[in-house]
């Protein structure tokens, strides 16, 4: 159904349900529409008692919709409707503001067609299209470049190796977050390095706890070698692998709001457009005590006062001196960060 169909569908609904007295306080008029998802149940419109415009979205019992849209514009709640002849839970999205009624309308224009597309999880289209709006109207940031490209192609291609094992995996990338390592569960936590520049292998250390393993854990440094491709050459667009993430994700929202805090906002993808990368290069290492480099630790059980302020420095793992984990190694760890996040 196109979209000019929908949006005189749906203001046809809404205008007839106004039109009907109110039946009492919390009560919905409803109406439903053509719009059928998962097991046969349509998305319907309704209009409360204080004349609010809704759209609903048929989910099952057991599903939970995002928390934190409660006003004062718009209302995402879980509502179950009962009449004389059914029972069902909705995902439900209402208006506040009757003088946006207008912008209300092109939303959910763009709800019901996400839902026809995606019947199998019309949640996840709700969630999809609420989260482009709102990145409709964030403040644009100045432009990642250089080193800060590379890291963000770096993390997610550890982030969407992440997520082909478990669609929950964004909540282990704790980088963009500010913490002092990129990936973290419980006990286990993944530091990446990427280089698209210079021989051997020499990460960049950012202060004295970056190399410091979580207390009782355990430490990974992941290194990449980057090489910048035209798009039209076999590497990976960082734009696809942003892609990739959101649709391996089962919330879409959630990452989309880690991208943001990286630098990374979806309307300015346009950016990012020649950016492509081909990974010649990956090694994981275990952080351990012959590993090179500084840490408040390390500095404290020498006898050295710790006093320095913004430490970086160099490591060098070029050559064979400390081994890389082997590929089933690598997916032991893998398997046992998404376990200790469960």
């Amino acid at each position: 159904m196109n979209e000019d169909i929908l949006r005189a569908l749906v203001e046809e609904r809404w205008t007839a349900l106004e039109a009907e007295q109110p039946k009492g306080e919390r009560r919905l008029r409803v109406s439903q529409l053509p719009v059928v998802v998962e097991h046969g149940n349509p998305l319907a419109v309704a209009v409360d008692h204080e004349g609010y415009r809704h759209v609903l979205v048929p989910i099952d019992a057991h599903r939970r919709v995002r928390p934190g849209l409660d006003g004062p514009v718009l209302r995402l709640r879980k509502r179950p409707l009962e009449d004389e002849e059914s029972y069902q839970t909705y995902a439900d999205l209402a208006c506040l503001r009757t003088d946006l009624n207008d912008l209300f309308t092109e939303l959910c224009v763009d709800v019901l067609d996400a839902a026809e597309k995606r019947p199998e999880n019309p949640v996840k289209a709700l969630h999809h299209v609420l989260d482009r709006w709102r990145e409709l109207f964030r403040m644009s940031g100045s432009p990642l470049t250089g080193e800060r490209l590379a890291g963000l192609f770096g993390e997610l291609t550890v982030l969407t190796r992440l997520l082909e094992r478990d669609p929950s995996a964004h909540r282990l990338w704790r980088g963009p977050s500010g913490y002092r390592h990129d990936f973290a569960s419980g006990h286990t936590a993944v530091e990446v390095k990427s280089a698209t520049v210079g021989e051997g292998r020499r990460p960049r250390i950012h202060g004295l706890d970056q190399l410091e393993p979580p207390e009782d854990g355990r430490l990974h440094l992941v290194w990449l070698r980057l090489l910048r491709t035209p798009v039209t050459g076999s590497g990976t667009p960082l734009v696809g692998l942003v892609d990739r993430a959101l649709e391996l994700c089962d919330d879409e929202g959630a990452l989309l709001e880690l991208l943001a805090a990286a630098g990374y906002r979806l309307p300015e993808a346009d950016r990012y457009r020649d950016v492509c990368f081909a990974v010649t290069e990956t090694r994981w290492y275990g952080v351990t005590s012959d590993f090179p480099g500084l840490t408040a630790r390390r500095l404290v059980a020498a006898g050295v006062p710790v006093s320095a302020l913004d430490v970086e420095f160099t490591i060098d793992l070029s050559g064979e001196t400390i081994p890389p984990l082997t590929p089933s190694e690598i997916s032991h760890v893998i398997e046992g960060m998404i376990q200790e996040s469960v």
